[in-house]
């Protein structure tokens, strides 16, 4: 679990500045403002006790004038277990420093996931599932996630369950087509169907973008 230490934060952003002043007290209301969210501080205010969870760590290489330069590669996901979520992959010469910019990362790409009742055999009001089909691609990886009812469980691979529970979704349906051995592609093609999810809710972001703008 993160443990990050926000004593002396000094925000460097506009949206920054409104949550130490306390005009935005909530995650909804910083996504809903249409202001860029540009430092992992700011969510560890808004989003205290975020999980994360290493996923992947691969060595990689690449052929410099100097030589061969090696760098590790980490791919984190993070998340609350109750509707937000994040993913990034990050690098660095240590493996310490590259697990800390793929969380620092993935705070900035956080996404509140359009949870729901998965069935017409649910009650109404619940969040147990998604309230539409998903879809998501990266590479050739394709990741299908589709609403379930109250207590089927996650019939998902491991890494797609990962990220299903700590996004807070308890119950659905997937499929995966593609290299799904490649944990990056898997990892990103869940994240980008949870993220389409809420496609929905595009129209209002983009009011209140226009409505920032205007004041």
């Amino acid at each position: 679990m993160s443990q990050s230490n926000n004593d002396g934060w000094e925000p460097r952003t506009r949206l920054g500045r409104k949550v130490q002043d306390g005009d935005i007290t909530t995650m909804d209301q910083a996504m809903e403002s249409g202001l860029p969210l540009k430092e992992p501080e700011l969510v560890d205010q808004l989003l205290p006790g975020l999980e994360d969870e290493v996923l992947d760590i691969n060595m990689v290489q690449r052929m410099t004038d100097s030589g061969r330069r090696v760098k590790f590669r980490c791919v984190c996901v993070i998340g609350n277990r109750d509707g937000y979520l994040g993913y990034a992959q990050a690098r660095d010469e240590q493996v310490g420093g590259a697990i800390e910019k793929a969380i620092d990362v993935a705070k900035m790409n956080i996404i509140k996931v359009d949870r729901g009742s998965g069935s017409w055999e649910d009650s109404a009001g619940g969040v147990n599932s998604l309230t539409r089909t998903a879809e998501g691609k990266a590479g050739s990886v394709t990741v299908q996630i589709k609403p379930a009812p109250q207590g089927l469980g996650l019939a998902a691979a491991e890494t797609v369950r990962h990220i299903l529970e700590l996004a807070g979704v308890q119950d659905a349906w997937t499929q995966s087509h593609g290299n799904t051995r490649t944990t990056l592609n898997l990892a990103k093609a869940t994240y980008n169907a949870l993220e389409n999810a809420g496609e929905a809710r595009t129209p209002q972001r983009a009011q209140a973008v226009q409505q920032e703008a205007n004041e």
